[in-house]
């Protein structure tokens, strides 16, 4: 990026978030390049374990009490909070990501005189199994978010669509961001076999059991149930079939979900709950297949990881789900809750280790040539050196 020579000292950019683990997780390897490219960067967000982390990389974190749920007194506290900080920060930008930090964000930054306001878009909340009314309601919130936003970075382009069709936002406003990850750090040709030996002995996998992986938070939306429903039908063929479920427990959301719910269908004995990890290169090295039966998503991050380490992903056929899988290349799009179609995908997958096996070479080079989160961080400073003044 070009050196900047309007600013008399570093531009302030904060990213607002609505928990530290997105911070943590989704964004900070972004923060530290744009750091590195001579920005002062800081974190928003709700207090949590993954703060002295973001802080470690020296990016000072403001704490603020944020949730996922629509909670209108605790969340007019928290637009105070932000526009407080705000104000006496004085940020160049400020960019936010995630529905909830979207809105109050931006309408903090907004009152608080901010120059530039940005907003990814990681998806939105509202899709078309919803209620009427309550897909009503999430398209307002967009809106009054929207009107508050210089630019919006969609990670997928349905959802540009999507945001002007419903009159969201302006066409002008919407960018193409996309999405990627670290692709040099999800390589399979970086692991050891003794590694994937002892991980696999420390979470009590067969070694000659086929594996089923899902990545995500532990919450109904996420498609959890319609997996557990597929893995009846899965296991009645395949007995020793594992279903490796690795994410946090996300007890903040009304639909939130524990290992006990496999006890429900019957599926117990052949799940693994592992929670939240840090050795997902590893954990992805275990899996057969990875499935991401989700009801909405922005441009998940698992599909991509999953196609860097050569393992094929079933994933619903929904928007930014088909920018991460190409159908019958890297892997297969099966109907949004449809749990038959999902146990036949499976089914016809693991009896066919040549076609995984293809799948898992064209989802690497897929990775190689359109997930390289790099190129997501190079878009981002573009549209900061176009906007500020």
């Amino acid at each position: 990026m070009r050196e900047r020579a309007t600013h008399t000292r570093k531009p302030r950019v904060a990213h607002v978030t609505t928990v530290d683990l997105s911070l943590r997780y989704l964004l900070l390897n972004q923060l530290k390049r744009i750091q590195g490219e001579g920005y002062e960067v800081l974190g928003v967000s709700a207090d949590g374990p993954d703060v002295p982390v973001v802080e470690a990389a020296g990016i000072h974190h403001f704490a603020v009490p944020m949730t996922r749920r629509i909670t209108p007194i605790a969340d007019l506290r928290c637009l105070w909070k932000l526009f407080r900080i705000m104000r006496r920060e004085r940020f160049d930008i400020v960019h936010t990501h995630t529905p909830k930090a979207g809105l109050l964000g931006q309408l903090a930054a907004r009152l608080a005189g901010v120059p530039v306001v940005a907003n990814t878009l990681h998806g939105f909340y509202f899709h078309d199994d919803m209620k009427p009314w309550l897909r009503r309601f999430y398209i307002w919130m967009e809106r009054v978010a929207a009107k508050c936003s210089d630019t919006i970075l969609s990670q997928n382009r349905e959802d540009m669509a999507t945001a002007v069709a419903e009159r969201i936002a302006k066409p002008e406003q919407m960018k193409w961001l996309g999405n990627g990850i670290d692709v040099a750090s999800f390589d399979r040709r970086r692991l050891p076999d003794t590694t994937l030996e002892d991980l696999r002995q420390e979470i009590r996998i067969e070694s000659r059991a086929p594996v089923i992986g899902f990545v995500g938070r532990l919450v109904e939306e996420k498609g959890i149930l319609d997996l557990l429903e597929a893995a009846k039908v899965v296991v009645r063929a395949i007995p020793n079939a594992q279903f490796l479920i690795v994410g946090p427990y996300d007890d903040d959301k009304p639909d939130a979900l524990r290992p006990d719910v496999a006890e429900r269908y019957g599926v117990a004995a052949n799940c693994r709950f592992v929670g939240m990890r840090h050795d997902m290169p590893e954990l992805y090295a275990l899996m057969d297949v990875l499935v991401l039966p989700s009801y909405r998503e922005g441009f998940p991050r698992a599909p991509m990881e999953a196609s860097a380490m050569g393992v094929p992903t079933l994933v619903t056929d929904i928007r930014g789900c088909r920018e991460a899988v190409d159908h019958r290349e890297n892997g297969l799009l099966f109907p949004v809750g449809d749990a038959d179609a999902l146990a036949r995908s499976l089914l016809e997958l693991l009896g066919d280790e040549g076609r995984r096996a293809r799948m898992g070479a064209a989802g690497r080079r897929i990775a190689e040539n359109r997930f390289d989160e790099q190129e997501v961080f190079d878009r981002v400073l573009s549209e900061y050196e176009r906007l500020l003044p």
